[in-house]
């Protein structure tokens, strides 16, 4: 278990305002590390960081826009130094059937959910070869929307479907630049942003029709955030884990 420790890595985690980033945010500082929280609402951060403790850093950023991505990992620099561990998270869900979405919605799912997560990814790397870091660890977070027709999601699953080979390219780029690179593909877990879904009739259906008949808890992805994070995965580069529950069986 020495190799999920965390302690002297500086992550930084988008997203973090709630759901996952921010259940991530909690579990890597609890494995040592400081933690640069980044997203939009600031309020929501600043709670946060401060049930954390000195190890969390409240960061605004937008991943839409490359200039507030670059203003964040300043002031995580500044205060923490170079950050040297990513989790690219920040994502929304832009749902409507195809005929019905609104232009701006699909526009805006693609900026937040892939440009966004390749410049975020792209900001880091940069800055993790520029001050030598050998073991830097970003980790891209995808769907099994990826590889799964999901009606009412096409612009998610798209951006996802791109998360995924973008992982995959920039791991080749990469590959000898002393960064590991992968993404993970989860199933279906309750969040803020599909919660509404599963309150509904439609919503029971489709956990009826899981083989295990269920969502997964936020919980049951620790263990592969931690590895991704971790010295363990040097020898991890380019790949999907698929974390599902058995869902898409």
């Amino acid at each position: 278990m020495a190799q999920f420790d965390l302690t002297g890595r500086t992550a930084l985690i988008t997203g973090a305002s709630s759901g996952f980033g921010a259940h991530w945010g909690t579990l890597i500082a609890g494995a040592g590390a400081q933690v640069a929280l980044a997203a939009r609402r600031k309020e929501k951060l600043e709670a946060l960081a401060s049930s954390i403790g000195d190890a969390a850093l409240p960061v605004s950023m937008d991943v839409a826009s490359q200039a507030s991505i670059i203003a964040g990992f300043e002031e995580a620099e500044a205060a923490f130094g170079t950050i040297d561990t990513v989790i690219v998270n920040a994502g929304v869900d832009g749902n409507g059937m195809a005929t019905d979405v609104p232009d701006e919605l699909i526009a805006d799912t693609l900026a937040i959910n892939l440009k966004g997560a390749i410049l975020t990814a792209r900001e880091g790397a940069k800055r993790m070869m520029a001050a030598g870091i050998t073991n830097g660890r970003i980790v891209m977070i995808a769907s099994v929307t990826a590889f799964q027709p999901s009606p009412g999601l096409v612009a998610y699953a798209a951006s996802k479907a791109g998360v995924v080979q973008a992982t995959r390219t920039l791991a080749r780029e990469w590959a000898r630049r002393g960064i590991s690179i992968n993404s993970i593909s989860p199933g279906y877990v309750r969040t803020e942003l599909n919660q509404d879904w599963f309150d509904t009739e439609a919503g029971d259906k489709q956990v009826a029709r899981f083989p295990r008949k269920r969502l997964m808890e936020k919980e049951g992805m620790d263990g592969i955030v931690l590895f991704l994070a971790s010295d363990a995965a040097e020898y991890v580069t380019g790949t999907d884990f698929v974390l599902d529950d058995g869902q898409t069986l």
